[in-house]
């Protein structure tokens, strides 16, 4: 593993996040990397994106505000579940149908919005995961498929989903059923795979025609797909192509044919999007303008006394 990012204090570096960078282009030929690009990992919600187009292949029959939904890990604004929940009305479905566990919002400002508005009880709907799953839904009704069971690992919606991201991660052969498939935290079979891999995926989510409508959606609603508050959700705003964050400091981009990816050991997703930022700026993938309205988020600043003493810093050596 490699220094991602550092916290500095008051001229003193007080830790440090590590975890692996890489970024290449459609024919895998790497452009930048630290760390260990091939260490395993769980794809996560950095792969919604396939996910979702696969739902929409299956006949979910998405609006582009609903296929940025549906790749997102949204941070259960207003916006966010009445996106959900139109989508599941639209097919004869309420909420009642999702498999997401009950949750609070992902979004800090979201969950104190419900607390004010009187809401006691964490929902399926809030659950970040829920524009996937309303997808998926949609998906099932279409193709007559069960819909108490969409997310068995055996059911046909997911064998196809399995199918596609081996595909789009340029993975030698067919994923193993079992062994190379984890269950996420929305209780969805996640694949087990590489930096590099996911680095490769949104290489191509930029140019193939099979992922294009969700790579436009997730681009051109990057509110939608996080929020205006987090750090992937304001470089989504600035960056030109698609974006995606998994858990566990996770996070996948694309621009014109290349493909970056980050992951931070330590599960922290402000220490990836920094790093994100500080390789996509070596690389030229970053306008200036972008990244002057991104400084808060290059390097936020660490706090003394009310004021700003120190700041994350990109720590990427080279």
């Amino acid at each position: 593993m490699s220094a991602l990012a550092r916290t500095v204090r008051s001229d003193l570096t007080e830790s440090t996040f590590d975890g692996t960078a890489i970024a290449l282009d459609g024919s895998g030929r790497v452009l930048a990397s630290w760390g260990d690009p091939d260490e395993p990992l769980f794809y996560r919600s950095a792969i919604k994106p396939i996910q979702a187009t696969v739902a929409q292949e299956c006949g979910a029959s998405l609006n582009p505000e609903q296929l940025a939904i549906a790749s997102s890990s949204h941070g259960g604004f207003p916006i966010h579940i009445a996106v959900v929940r139109s989508m599941l009305a639209e097919v004869g479905l309420d909420e009642s149908a999702l498999l997401t566990p009950p949750s609070w919002p992902l979004g800090d400002a979201a969950r104190d919005g419900l607390a004010a508005a009187g809401h006691r009880h964490p929902r399926p709907v809030y659950h970040n995961c829920s524009g996937k799953h309303a997808a998926w839904l949609r998906a099932c009704v279409a193709a007559g498929w069960p819909t108490d069971s969409y997310l068995a690992p055996e059911h046909p919606l997911q064998l196809r989903v399995l199918a596609a991201v081996a595909n789009v991660v340029a993975a030698d052969s067919a994923l193993a059923p079992e062994s190379s498939v984890g269950v996420d935290g929305c209780g969805a079979p996640t694949p087990r795979g590489s930096a590099r891999r996911l680095a490769q995926a949104f290489a191509r989510l930029t140019v193939a025609p099979r992922y294009a409508a969700a790579a436009s959606a997730v681009h051109r609603f990057p509110s939608l797909v996080a929020d205006n508050h987090r750090p992937d959700g304001r470089l989504g705003a600035w960056w030109d192509g698609p974006l995606k964050v998994g858990a566990q400091g996770l996070i996948g981009a694309g621009r014109h044919g290349v493909g970056l990816a980050v992951k931070s050991r330590s599960g922290d997703r402000g220490a990836s999007v920094i790093a994100l930022i500080a390789m996509a700026r070596r690389l030229g993938l970053l306008s200036d303008a972008a990244f002057d309205a991104l400084a808060d988020v290059a390097a936020p600043p660490v706090l003394g006394g009310g004021r700003p003493v120190g700041a994350i810093q990109p720590a990427l050596a080279g």
